[in-house]
């Protein structure tokens, strides 16, 4: 099977997406590994290295994304992240792959993804859900039943489809909901891409639900996994292979989150360790700490949400602004300003 396996990230997140590709490219040495950012380089920085493990390398900003200007000035960072993923599927189905399959920058192979290839010879969609089995504490339940219930039953850090029949039909119709429609707007029943995967499903035929505990392991599904350590030094989840983990947060969040969960399950921290180690050695002191060059005005000054939300809202200031990041008179930056000034 040709599977082209792609992530979504932007210079900040470059480090970890070196973690991740490394393990492809030792994991799933025949799949086709591509690069997708939505950022651009920050000055001084030497991209693609020699190492680097990307087949391919694509800007957001060459996907076929009308007025790309105004539409990114709409997302935030991780909304536009997410939102890319969407129209680079479903151009992914015209390139000659018999399959895509979509891992957020902060995941980490430590097993081959084949049973994801045979899974994908007899269904045309794979996802994953966030939890597997029902939660037993209180606390447990509060944070991910009812925290998947907010934000999406099903984990986004992973997808695969075919590019054919309904997989590509899958492709587009995501591609068209997230250019529209891919907003953290919990309120409004939108959590960037995962409410939306919700309802897969229920509208497309060959649908796999992966539910292998070894898939898609992180700090919040760690109370119905158990980690081990094989006698060849490999990792089982509940007895089962580790194929992949999902590094989300790393930091101070991930660590209460972990330690909740974890409790005494040593190997947990050592992975997250290893992690760690692997992260800062992929790190460029070149990339600014939370840089993201669409995160600023041409004059660099920093986009307010707040105007973000106000340009999304208004076709009138799509219309009257369609380069947003401008800063000069008559721009959107200073009506927003003028506006502040009351």
């Amino acid at each position: 099977m040709k599977v082209r396996c792609f992530s979504s990230f932007t210079f900040s997140y470059l480090n970890r997406a070196r973690v991740l590709f490394h393990s492809l490219k030792r994991f799933a040495p025949h799949w086709t590994r591509v690069a997708l950012i939505t950022d651009k380089p920050p000055p001084g920085l030497e991209f693609p290295r020699e190492d680097d493990p990307f087949d391919e390398i694509v800007y957001a900003e060459d996907l076929p994304i009308p007025n790309f200007a105004s539409w990114i000035f709409k997302h935030d960072v991780i909304e536009a992240c997410t939102a890319v993923k969407g129209p680079f599927s479903a151009d992914a189905c015209s390139t000659g792959a018999d399959a895509v399959v979509y891992l957020d920058p902060d995941t980490c192979l430590f097993a081959p993804l084949d049973p994801v290839e045979r899974i994908l010879e007899s269904s045309s969609i794979l996802l994953t859900p966030h939890i597997a089995a029902p939660e037993r504490e209180f606390y447990a339940i509060l944070d991910n039943e009812m925290g998947s219930l907010r934000t999406g039953t099903y984990n986004l850090g992973f997808c695969a489809f075919r590019t054919d029949g309904e997989g590509a039909r899958f492709a587009r119709w995501w591609a068209d909901r997230l250019l529209a429609f891919c907003y953290d707007d919990i309120p409004a029943g939108l959590f960037v891409d995962q409410r939306w995967c919700d309802l897969v499903p229920a509208i497309f035929d060959g649908v796999a639900i992966l539910r292998d505990p070894g898939y898609n392991v992180a700090s919040w599904n760690l109370s119905n996994r158990r980690v081990s350590m094989r006698p060849d030094g490999s990792f089982a989840i509940n007895g089962v292979p580790l194929r992949f983990w999902h590094f989300t947060k790393l930091g101070e969040i991930a660590d209460v989150m972990t330690k909740r969960y974890a409790k005494d399950n040593f190997q947990v921290y050592e992975i997250w360790n290893w992690y760690r180690r692997q992260v800062h050695e992929a790190t460029d002191p070149e990339v600014p700490a939370g840089y993201w060059a669409y995160d600023r005005y041409r004059n660099g000054a920093r986009i307010e949400r707040s105007h973000r939300l106000a340009y999304r809202a208004d076709p009138k200031l799509q219309l009257a602004y369609p380069d947003p990041f401008a800063a000069g008179a008559s721009s959107f930056f200073e009506s927003q300003v003028l506006d502040a000034a009351g």
